[in-house]
């Protein structure tokens, strides 16, 4: 089995739920609050593993116990966490997040300890022995993401991207990504194209693959646009199934996509079994199969 190295963020998570989430100077009265692992690198790490990779976690934490409960949640899910740093008098990530009464979601993070990941961990040949992929996000700053992806490059490692949250991207990264992961608000800002269904969703893939050589563009409850060089580009509609919550879906997408690209399926398969994924994992039927 081929390693598959997830450099990004971890968050602590407090998930609220309530009827809708607030207007400007509204106070809302909630009826739920739960705390659990988050940031868009761990919830990916977590999907990995969940879908049969091993994997290795590259990020930080703080000295804190929330830092704590982060690294042993990647171990009980069989994650490599020997190159999570942790960073004395600095507090590890966390975010907010409400979902409202139709499913749906709004988050505010805190980067903290994820801002001040060591770039030159991925200097080291131990790091890479055995590691076919890179999967990356946009919640730690380009320049790591740059600096990990080089060093990939320099060792014929695939990178995938997922561009999240939206952020422009430098040429020099854009050159070093293999996979572009996209849902439609970053394909939109990426491309210039409003994803709204799936035919829109296709021609933001299309505008995208002129610059990567595999895109996929999430469009939601529409499903799923995707080019690969050299070939049409493709839609997916999404399974039709009882919305619970969309938080995490993405995470659960981009992870089990490159756990079948690791294990050298073909793109469209890989891209099948990631809309299951999903599907199961807004539906609330995440440990079904």
């Amino acid at each position: 089995m081929t390693k598959i190295a997830v450099m990004g963020s971890l968050h602590y998570d407090i998930l609220l739920t309530a009827h809708h989430r607030p207007e400007k100077g509204e106070t809302v009265m909630g009826s739920d609050c739960r705390y659990a692992f988050g940031g868009k690198g761990g919830n990916q790490a977590l999907a990995l593993a969940k879908a049969g990779a091993e994997v290795m976690f590259a990020g930080a934490v703080g000295d804190d116990a929330q830092g704590h409960f982060l690294r042993e949640a990647l171990r009980a899910a069989r994650v490599d966490t020997r190159y999570v740093q942790t960073i004395d008098d600095m507090a590890s990530g966390m975010s907010v997040a409400i979902t409202d009464a139709e499913g749906d979601y709004g988050a505010v993070v805190v980067s903290n300890a994820n801002q001040h990941i060591a770039p030159e961990m991925f200097d080291a040949t131990p790091f890479w022995q055995g590691v076919s992929l890179l999967v990356l996000q946009n919640e730690v700053p380009e320049a790591i993401n740059l600096h990990a992806a080089t060093c990939a490059r320099q060792r014929a490692v695939q990178v995938c991207l997922n561009a999240a949250p939206a952020r422009p991207l430098s040429p020099a990264l854009t050159a070093l990504i293999d996979v572009l992961v996209v849902n439609a608000i970053e394909a939109r800002d990426m491309s210039g194209v409003a994803v709204n269904d799936l035919a829109t969703a296709a021609r933001a893939a299309q505008a995208l693959s002129a610059h990567f050589p595999r895109v996929v563009v999430t469009a939601g409850e529409h499903g799923v646009a995707f080019c690969e060089a050299g070939h049409p580009c493709q839609t997916l509609a999404a399974q039709k199934v009882v919305l619970i919550s969309t938080h995490g879906a993405g995470d659960c997408f981009t992870g089990t996509l490159c756990a079948a690209l690791a294990q050298h399926e073909a793109f469209s398969d890989a891209v099948i079994a990631a809309n299951a994924a999903a599907a199961r994992h807004v539906s609330g039927r995440a440990d079904s199969h």
